[in-house]
């Protein structure tokens, strides 16, 4: 009877821990591995997302994609993020390596600096497109230290509207760089530098020769995610602009074609082409910069 009633318990056990593990499973499978599932599924037909029925057109939605110039057309503006990424992530890097030594009042540079990651994506949007505006914030500090010559029509010049939104976007995405390259570089034990220092090293012999190869893991990662999110870059054009004037990207249009003119499976197989080209990127990057044994 006592080996029975152990038995017993153990299997309630194992119960208890399949029921809890049963729920986050069944969320990410409902929330994630389904509707991925069902993009595929759509992208191989014509639905408009209201019709009950779908008629099966094969790989004509992807054919529409690769022969018409229009859909990648918009991948030049990706162009401006992709650059924005380096200028970020070369910012970012370049604070944390100052805060990581001892500089007066750095924890509040530290807040400064991480506090546009808290904001919502749509916030800055807003706060972006007043700050742009003919009459808006940048115009009225160039009229006040002399520069008004240099005003300009930041969202309606074409020439310069995708530099603007790419500046919005470094601010943004700066402070979750900074937090973790200060993190990575933090982790450095403080007798490498002190050996360093005695060996007659300055601060750029320290950050060339010891923080750049203890964090060459970390640039790799976080080079793979700023690329990544140049491509698919959605919230802030679209809240300043819309996509409008130029300023379209893949994702702008792929919604646009979704919900705008009710192409549900073109834009479907729209975003599994987006998906595809990530997937590529990042295996193209985890190819080019091998990971050393």
């Amino acid at each position: 009877m006592e080996r029975l009633s152990n038995l017993s318990y153990k299997n309630q056990r194992i119960l208890i821990i399949v029921l809890f593990s049963l729920v986050p499973v069944v969320l990410l499978l409902t929330f994630s591995y389904l509707p991925v599932f069902k993009m595929f599924q759509y992208s191989f037909t014509s639905w408009n997302g209201l019709s009950k029925n779908m008629e099966y057109i094969g790989f004509d939605n992807y054919k529409t994609i690769f022969t018409k110039p229009e859909y990648f057309a918009v991948f030049k503006v990706s162009l401006y993020y992709f650059f924005a990424t380096f200028v970020q992530m070369g910012l970012a890097l370049y604070f944390a390596t100052i805060l990581s030594f001892n500089v007066r009042m750095k924890n509040w540079f530290k807040g400064i600096l991480f506090f546009p990651t808290l904001l919502n994506g749509v916030a800055i949007g807003f706060i972006f497109l007043f700050f742009f505006k003919p009459e808006g914030t940048l115009n009225t500090i160039l009229d006040l230290v002399g520069l008004g010559a240099w005003q300009q029509k930041w969202l309606l010049n074409p020439h310069l509207i995708n530099i603007s939104l790419a500046f919005a976007s470094v601010w943004r995405y700066m402070g979750m760089n900074f937090i973790i390259f200060l993190g990575a570089i933090s982790s450095i034990g403080s007798d490498i530098y002190e050996a360093s220092e005695i060996d007659g090293a300055n601060r750029w012999h320290q950050f060339r020769h010891i923080i750049i190869p203890s964090i060459k893991r970390i640039l790799q990662l976080n080079l793979i995610l700023a690329v990544s999110g140049a491509i698919g870059v959605f919230e802030i054009p679209y809240v300043m602009t819309g996509g409008s004037n130029g300023s379209g990207t893949f994702v702008i249009q792929t919604v646009d074609v979704a919900f705008k003119y009710s192409k549900l499976g073109l834009a479907s197989a729209m975003a599994v082409v987006l998906l595809g080209i990530v997937v590529l990127v990042t295996i193209l990057q985890r190819v080019l910069i091998k990971e050393e044994k």
